[in-house]
Order: C-alpha cells, then sequence, then structure tokens
C-alpha cells in the first residue's frame, strides 16, 4: 500500500467530492462493500466480533513477518454500508505498522470523510467500535514490540 494513512484518506475524501449527493455517496461505500471479499464463517467467532456495532461485525487481524511488523486487516459485516464502511476502514489501516495506525486522528479522519455528519448516531456509534478495535490492535502490537 502507497503512502500513509493520510493521502489514503485524502484520495478517500476526494472520491467522495466526485459525487454530489450523498445518496450517490452511499452507493459509492455499498460499492467498496460488495468488492471486498466476505470473511469466512470459521473467523466469524467472538474473538474477531466487534462490540458496540447494531450490524454484525468481525474484524480480523493478521501480523506480517515484515520488520516492523505491519497489521493487516480483513472484515465483513452482515449490512451492506457496514460492510462498505469496513472496506473504508481497511483502505486506511490495513497493511500499516501499529505507529502509522495510531498516527491516525479518528475525528479528524471522520471529520474529513464528512461521514459523522451523514450517518446515523447508531452507524457512528459502531464506526467509532470498529476503529477503537482496529487502534487495540495496533496498540497491543506495540506493546509487544517495547516488551
Amino acid at each position: 500500500m502507497a503512502g500513509t494513512p493520510q493521502d489514503t484518506i485524502e484520495e478517500l475524501a476526494e472520491n467522495f467530492a466526485l459525487f454530489d449527493e450523498w445518496e450517490d455517496k452511499y452507493a459509492y461505500i455499498v460499492d467498496l462493500g460488495r468488492r471486498m471479499d466476505a470473511l469466512p464463517d470459521a473467523e466469524k467467532g467472538d474473538e474477531t466480533k466487534v462490540a458496540g456495532c447494531m450490524s454484525q461485525v468481525w474484524i480480523k487481524p493478521e501480523v506480517t513477518d515484515d520488520a516492523p511488523p505491519r497489521l493487516r486487516f480483513r472484515g465483513d459485516s452482515d449490512a451492506h454500508i457496514v460492510k462498505g464502511l469496513i472496506a473504508i476502514l481497511l483502505q486506511i489501516y490495513s497493511d500499516r505498522t501499529a505507529d502509522q495506525i495510531l498516527s491516525v486522528d479518528p475525528k479528524a479522519m471522520l471529520a474529513r470523510l464528512e461521514l459523522e455528519s451523514h450517518i446515523s448516531p447508531n452507524r457512528r456509534n459502531g464506526l467509532v467500535s470498529m476503529i477503537e478495535t482496529i487502534r487495540g490492535y495496533a496498540g497491543r502490537l506495540k506493546q509487544k514490540q517495547e516488551a
């Protein structure tokens, strides 16, 4: 993945700017989710389930052997729009080092992508839970590296 998480956020913001109406942006988000591979049922367990989401959401981390190691994420949801939101987060956070993941300001990211003002409060809460889950994996990886 080229560039930084911030580069990816800017690229996504530019893609969103191509659409005048939020209905078209929603369609784009759903399309991003449709292009994502589904998580196999065997990987949809309590250890990968994201708490705090109204929909079913799973995020599966994998740590690479790179130096420094990177976190790769795969995810899935039973709701189309949520799967699209996962796809956005994976573009930003997947295949990054713990430091890169933790360097992203979640509030600034949501504001830049204008998601906080265009999704329902329940979806926003779920999105925050997904971000906290990803940041939690990064924090644990960082602690492990420093130990």
